[in-house]
């Protein structure tokens, strides 16, 4: 019997093209074809398990005109499941798009029109990083599970060491990205369920119509399908650990039995009296607040109280400092290893580039970041330029940039401003830097008071002869 063939999701509105690449590529991958957003969930929902592989494009109904679809179907389908490897195939190539796309977590970026045995070929690759992720040692790993140095970490750790054993329940809050499923596994990991089963339900790829079926089970001839009695993710985790992702997609007339299990451990399957009893321990994890989904009627008050005994908080990779070098340095090892390609290295103004980087796809974008450089720089010294060119440098992010250098109340923060500008450029005038700042903090009072010497004063807090004769001296000079 042949071995079922991984399955490729093309969302693509343009029969020509998806006519044409199913042709193609039907030869290797299980095809399945959406033309919306809409289209697609309905379909994620149909599967049996989430697909391997996506091709998506940006330019989709209602708004083909605009990116905004596509970016919409890239973070639907890695909250699905974050192990689908995702690569844009668009005519809607702006530098601008390509890094928006790539920072949100896909793989790659292909302009239409392509090369479809070169689109092959990527796909294939893809498949064997894939692998290497799913059959091999978990890439992330490390230091009791979770790699980093930095003090976020160390005390996201120590959160994890004290509440691992409480049969309560955690709730694990953080940005898309930034590794709640590692931390997840950890409490389980850490306690001393170890030996009890791990399960794992995303809560955003399960049908409404199912998911109760799904966490509770069935009995026989409950509803029209149901063949036979089954039992369901509470039964199956017995002692050990249930973890909810993305707890936030659940619908809320599930909610109402979640909180009964959650109160007194009681459920009972569909189409059963019997009250049955669960000693799971759950473990939830959202990137949505749940205080304003309370807030907005989405989500009940009662449950997210109950789940909410214990919260941890995943810190966004901008927070975690050099804990960036040691990720990039542990991911090129591993990739390269297991790829089979020679490892890359960044020069020293590359490093600082790198450091200085927000990385808004957090732990995912850096390690798609190391996964491309690896396959166009494998053995080679990368430069800055070449570097930033995989970045997304868009304008929420230099505007976050911003703000963090002109927080001048944290003092740290200004001494990471300073020594990256140092690094980055020869020959730093102090002189030159001090002068520039003040003229133009002083332009901005001016522009902000209309011209009023006065009020410009009060607002940089100096008398106006001081800034009257500050002023004269900028001009000077």
């Amino acid at each position: 019997m042949a071995a079922l063939r991984p399955v490729l999701m093309i969302i693509d509105d343009d029969p020509l093209i998806t006519d044409t690449l199913h042709f193609v590529l039907s030869k290797h991958f299980e095809v399945c074809v959406a033309e919306s957003y809409t289209q697609l969930k309905s379909l994620l929902q149909q599967l049996d398990s989430p697909p391997a592989l996506a091709l998506v494009d940006l330019g989709l109904p209602p708004s083909p005109h605009t990116p905004d679809e596509g970016f919409k179907v890239i973070s639907a389908l890695l909250a699905h499941s974050s192990t689908i490897k995702i690569h844009v195939l668009s005519g809607q190539s702006d530098e601008v798009n390509v890094k928006r796309a790539l920072s949100l977590g896909a793989l790659d970026f292909i302009a239409k029109p392509c090369d479809v045995e070169k689109l092959k070929d990527m796909l294939l690759k893809a498949l064997k990083v894939q692998d290497v992720e799913l059959n091999e040692i978990n890439p992330e790993q490390a230091y009791d599970g979770l790699l980093g140095n930095s003090l976020p970490m160390q005390a996201l750790r120590m959160q994890i060491k004290q509440f691992a054993d409480s049969p309560f329940p955690v709730l694990i809050e953080g940005e898309s990205g930034s590794g709640k499923e590692l931390v997840a596994g950890s409490f389980h990991y850490s306690s001393k369920r170890v030996l009890q089963p791990y399960l794992s339900i995303n809560c955003a790829a399960i049908s409404p119509l199912l998911a109760e079926s799904i966490l509770f089970g069935h009995t026989k001839g409950a509803f029209t399908g149901a063949t036979s009695a089954h039992t369901g993710y509470f039964e199956d985790a017995s002692e050990g650990t249930l973890f909810l992702d993305e707890i936030g997609e659940l619908p809320l007339e599930l909610q109402a039995k979640l909180l009964r299990v959650l109160e007194n451990g009681e459920y009972q399957r569909i189409g059963e009296t019997q009250t049955r009893k669960s000693p799971a321990r759950i473990v939830a994890a959202t990137n949505r607040d749940l205080r304003a989904e309370v807030r907005a009627g989405k989500f009940r008050s009662d449950l997210y109280h109950r789940l909410s005994v214990f919260v941890v908080h995943v810190p966004p990779l901008r927070d975690l400092g050099e804990d960036k070098h040691l990720l990039r340095d542990h991911f090129t090892e591993f990739y390269a290893r297991q790829i089979g390609q020679a490892p890359f290295i960044l020069d020293d103004v590359a490093q600082a580039r790198w450091l200085d980087y927000k990385f808004p796809g957090n732990v995912r974008e850096l390690r798609n970041i190391t996964v491309r450089l690896i396959a166009k720089y494998s053995g080679k010294t990368i430069n800055a330029s070449q570097l930033i060119a995989e970045f997304d440098l868009s304008e929420s992010q230099s505007d976050d940039a911003n703000s963090e250098i002109l927080n001048f109340n944290d003092e740290s923060e200004m001494m990471g401003q300073a020594r990256r500008h140092l690094q980055r450029q020869a020959n730093v005038s102090l002189d030159a830097v001090l002068k520039t700042w003040e003229k133009a903090y002083i332009e901005a009072a001016m522009q902000l008071t209309h011209g009023n010497l006065s009020q410009a004063a009060k607002l940089l807090n100096v008398n106006r002869t001081t800034l009257y004769s500050r002023m004269s001296t900028t001009v000077e000079n």
